[in-house]
């Protein structure tokens, strides 16, 4: 009897599979062996180690009352460092606002440093040297025209009570509409020979524009004034002879919006000074009711501060003082 074949047993992995496709052979595919899990790192901070840079000298004097703390605020973020391994992004966050809130720098600290050199720029330009050693109105340069530095030193800021001078300085400051004050001062014998040295009473006899210029048409040119502004000043010496009727004189008139007693500022910087107030809007909204024109709120302010009716010298020019308690109050 014959022993029975010997079957050789087939691998599992080489043997035919029925598959959709038809009969295939199976090939393993090769296993991605996992990476080994890395082991856990931990870190040792150094006690050298700074969070933040050191403080500067300057940065401290800049605000004092703000960087008390500031000793405190850097054992606190040294010590947080020290016990966190690993830090995260809200950490991270937390502690760059905390940071910010200390040293002042999240809101104030920028504004504060940016408002300082802009007063330190504007002291430097208010200091100017100027030949005879005295300090201007930081708008008054060596370099400014010379009439308008002497139309500062004597003038501006001055209390005026004469009549024609008041009305001179109200028809100036309505020119600045259209001309400025170097332009103005330059042509200012111009100006007194067109209009009969501003006498409000001469000038309101005067009907037209024709009998203004009549010795020559150059007048009217070399102003440099459009007919807008030569009627308003025409018109404007017929209210002021009415004024004059009813008050006894422009002057009185004038002044009784201020009690008769100059405004003194006290400003430091350019910036502070206003082109418009609200005693300068009520001084324009009588005159516009009594008929006047080219008075608008800007143009009684720059009257006002050309008059003396306010004293907008900066505190740091020699003329402040001096207008506070001027010598003489000034006719022509």
């Amino acid at each position: 009897m014959s022993a029975p074949p010997r079957v050789r047993s087939v691998d599992s992995s080489d043997r035919p599979v029925l598959c959709p496709a038809g009969n295939k052979l199976q090939v393993s595919k090769p296993v991605k062996k996992l990476p080994d899990k890395p082991k856990e790192l931990t870190f040792t901070a150094k006690k050298t180690q700074q969070c933040s840079p050191p403080l500067s000298p300057s940065i401290l004097r800049r605000n004092g009352g703000i960087f008390t703390n500031a000793s405190a605020y850097s054992s606190e973020a040294s010590s947080s460092c020290e016990s966190s391994p690993l830090s995260t992004s809200s950490g991270r966050r937390r502690a760059l606002r905390s940071n910010s809130q200390v040293w002042g720098l999240e809101r104030n600290g920028s504004n504060y440093s940016s408002s300082l050199r802009r007063n330190m720029t504007e002291e430097k330009a208010g200091g100017d040297c100027f030949s005879d050693g005295r300090k201007r109105c930081a708008w008054i340069t060596p370099k400014s025209d010379q009439c308008y530095i002497a139309f500062h030193d004597e003038e501006w800021g001055v209390p005026v009570h004469d009549d024609k001078k008041l009305f001179e300085l109200l028809s100036l400051s309505g020119a600045l509409a259209e001309l400025s004050w170097k332009d103005i001062l330059s042509t200012r014998q111009s100006f007194r020979e067109v209009f009969m040295d501003f006498d409000p009473i001469a000038i309101s006899e005067l009907t037209t524009i024709k009998t203004l210029t009549s010795p020559s048409e150059i007048a009217t040119t070399s102003l440099q004034l459009s007919e807008q502004k030569l009627r308003s000043i025409l018109e404007n010496a017929n209210q002021v002879r009415k004024i004059i009727v009813e008050f006894g004189s422009f002057d009185k008139y004038i002044w009784n919006f201020v009690n008769q007693k100059p405004t003194q500022s006290q400003f430091r910087y350019p910036r502070q000074v206003p082109v418009k107030t609200s005693k300068a809007e009520l001084i324009s909204k009588d005159l516009v009711r009594r008929g006047f024109r080219s008075v608008s709120p800007t143009v009684i302010y720059s009257f006002m501060q050309t008059a003396g009716l306010t004293n907008d010298h900066l505190t740091s020019c020699f003329r402040h003082q001096e207008c506070i308690n001027p010598k003489t109050e000034t006719g022509y």
